[in-house]
């Protein structure tokens, strides 16, 4: 009998803290270059704490990022770990028409494989975007050569969500289409509970969290999948004003918790890269 523990994956969507969705309203694309960027400091405290832990991990990576910090993404190959698309500049998919999508998307890919001089496998929507309404994207990334998605998360949400998807990787096109690794979450009391990270992992003690993800790996036998973002690890971030109650409350809560939980996780779970967790199993799904 294999006794051996799971590997689960490791992930980073690098992008910078006013760069997220909740503050759209907020700060202007056209205003991001007058920001104090902070996620190449904040990636590299990453990379390292990741090479302390023996870790490799999966980065989705904006392109606007890669293209002001080639050096990053080198690196972040360099480390071992697996490049990975976010998109562009964090356009969620649902305002996205086909045609515009097809277009971020193959801009993205080829600027990583320009900069990095690897082939670029997987992909994260922005926000977690695509839904039931807009499958549709599913069927151009792998038109465009990804082999992978990391873009639906089945719960229900106020900003995403499929809650009847399914909570392990599969094909919704079939078994030549693409395979879409889904978040991850606990069933729990008939409903799914957010299990991977994120905003959830600052929000749960941790006891909680470390529970969650091993009742994913020994009850239902399947390697999780966490993530987080660069930002989540810098609580001297840079405050933006205007914002409301809620988008302040998940936003900033415990940053100066997170940097700690990240060493405990590490320690208490093996991690691997997105690719070789999923795509050389995947035949089997």
């Amino acid at each position: 009998m294999n006794n051996k523990p799971i590997k689960n994956a490791m992930t980073v969507d690098v992008e910078d803290y006013f760069q997220v969705s909740a503050f759209e309203p907020f700060i202007k694309k056209s205003d991001w270059d007058k920001q104090e960027c902070r996620v190449e400091l904040n990636t590299h405290r990453l990379l390292d704490l990741f090479a302390q832990h023996e870790t490799k991990a999966t980065f989705f990576t904006l392109g606007w990022v890669a293209e002001r910090y080639p050096e990053l993404i080198r690196r972040i190959v360099r480390d071992g770990h697996e490049l990975a698309s976010h998109g562009y500049d964090h356009v969620r998919v649902i305002h996205q028409t086909p045609e515009q999508f097809k277009a971020d998307v193959i801009k993205t890919k080829n600027l990583l494989e320009d900069i990095s001089g690897v082939e670029i496998n997987g992909y994260r929507a922005a926000s977690y975007s695509i839904k039931k309404e807009n499958l549709w994207a599913l069927e151009i990334l792998h038109e465009t050569g990804h082999q992978y998605s990391s873009s639906i998360y089945p719960v229900k949400h106020d900003l995403y969500g499929i809650p009847d998807a399914p909570r392990f990787a599969y094909r919704p096109f079939g078994e030549n289409g693409i395979l879409e690794i889904p978040i991850t979450t606990l069933a729990l009391m008939g409903k799914n509970l957010p299990a991977g990270g994120g905003g959830f992992f600052r929000l749960y003690p941790y006891l909680f969290s470390r529970w969650a993800l091993n009742r994913v790996n020994s009850s239902d036998k399947q390697a999780g999948m966490f993530y987080f973002h660069p930002w989540e690890i810098d609580p001297d971030q840079p405050r933006t004003h205007g914002i409301n109650a809620k988008t302040r409350f998940r936003h900033y809560l415990n940053l100066n918790k997170m940097f700690t939980r990240l060493e405990r996780l590490l320690k208490d779970f093996q991690w691997g890269r997105m690719d070789e967790i999923f795509l050389h199993t995947d035949r089997k799904l």
